[in-house]
């Protein structure tokens, strides 16, 4: 009986995990981490091992990127150090008697993925390699990516003593969605090619834009592709239509011989979203009820009156992206008493709006009017009010 049992529960165990299996990965996807993400919101739409740590290749290089761009200083001359110089291909071909404009490497680094202008330009913007790399994770960071460790400015695998370098889905698709709201940004990876010259005009580069999603779906925004041997084929991408902008990120999905997976993938991720989600307003107004004041001192003298509250959220309305099965609702919580004294704005409580069972904003629910405090003074008022007049 107890070895009947014992098989029983393996079996569960084992059909149990497919199942998970194939509910996480429902769409097929070749790419062994991914994730569909809403830009505006942050909030993953679909995902497939999203969490898991994965080298990422050249899709790195969108941190390089938007890093060079707010450092302002796109109109100054790089140097090339022979550490830049040195770097394999796919590379622009520098050297060290060459200077560049830095916006002129930024086409270099996101049209042809030369690893070469992502090391003069880490070096030019953060003084070294290493230090632009702490650059890069403090980023990553401030933006909320909490699995992601940076060591070089082009992707190319590497390790150091925290680890190796690397990302999630995640984090990679929340890092595209704050670069993509950069218009520079959008401007270089939206050329088709860009021509340009050493500045002391002896060589003459052109570079092509291979991210082939930009005339893959209409709408299509930006991307950047990736691929090591410790990666595989990696790609990161955005999508805009209408009110909608999604971002696809890709992680190991396929090694040599499988170069056409990430568009399939790409595509794939796309127009599911396309499909099963849309935008919708949600009104931050809500009819809440009054909240008892104690304590509270009014015009009418009379100490036996009860003094509502009135109370709003103090937040804008929402446009949010949601499946169209899911619904949108809202929590509100508030504090049962309010003692006196009260001061407009004050917050007593929040308003917390969920899509499906994630939230997705919290408001606070703050008082609408000031209540002043009871005195001696306003007793002894009550007093003459009731006696004298």
């Amino acid at each position: 009986m107890i070895i009947v049992l014992c098989i029983s529960l393996i079996l569960t165990s084992v059909v149990l995990e497919v199942f998970a299996k194939e509910h996480q990965d429902s769409l097929g996807l070749y790419a062994k981490s991914a994730v569909l993400m809403d830009a505006d919101s942050g909030r993953v739409l679909y995902g497939k091992e999203e969490e898991q740590f994965l080298a990422n290749a050249s899709t790195t290089k969108i941190m390089t990127c938007i890093l060079a761009i707010e450092s302002g200083r796109l109109d100054e001359t790089v140097t090339v150090s022979q550490h830049a110089a040195s770097m394999p291909k796919v590379h622009l071909g520098m050297t060290t008697k060459d200077t560049f404009l830095l916006k002129d490497l930024l086409y270099s680094l996101m049209l042809e993925s030369h690893n070469d202008s992502a090391v003069a330009i880490a070096e030019h913007v953060g003084g070294s390699v290493e230090k632009f790399a702490e650059m890069m994770n403090e980023k990553a960071k401030e933006l909320g990516c909490e699995h992601t460790h940076f060591i070089t400015p082009n992707g190319l695998d590497a390790k150091d003593e925290t680890g190796s370098h690397g990302t999630t889905a995640k984090d990679l698709a929340t890092i595209m969605s704050y670069c993509i709201k950069n218009d520079t940004f959008l401007k270089i990876t939206q050329t088709k090619q860009h021509s340009f010259q050493n500045v002391e005009r002896s060589r003459n580069f052109t570079c092509n834009n291979h991210n082939a999603f930009l005339q893959m779906m209409d709408g299509a925004l930006s991307g950047k592709t990736g691929f090591t041997a410790d990666a595989g084929y990696c790609y990161v991408g955005a999508l805009k239509r209408g009110e909608r902008t999604f971002v696809v990120s890709l992680l190991a999905c396929g090694w040599p011989n499988n170069k056409s997976y990430k568009w399939a993938d790409t595509r794939k991720l796309m127009e599911y979203g396309l499909e099963h989600y849309e935008k919708v307003k949600v009104k931050a107004k809500q009819e809440l009820e009054t909240v008892p004041v104690i304590n509270a001192a009014d015009n009418s003298y009379d100490p036996d009156k009860e003094i509502l509250m009135p109370v709003r959220v103090k937040g804008k309305d929402l446009r949010v992206l949601k499946d169209k099965e899911e619904k949108v609702t809202v929590k509100c919580t508030t504090k049962k008493v309010l003692q006196a004294p009260v001061k407009k704005g004050t917050v007593i409580g929040k308003a917390e709006y969920y899509i499906g069972e994630e939230k997705a904003v919290s408001y606070p629910i703050v008082a609408m009017e000031n209540v002043s405090a009871r005195t001696p003074r306003w007793y002894l008022q009550c007093v003459l009010e009731k006696f004298l007049f």
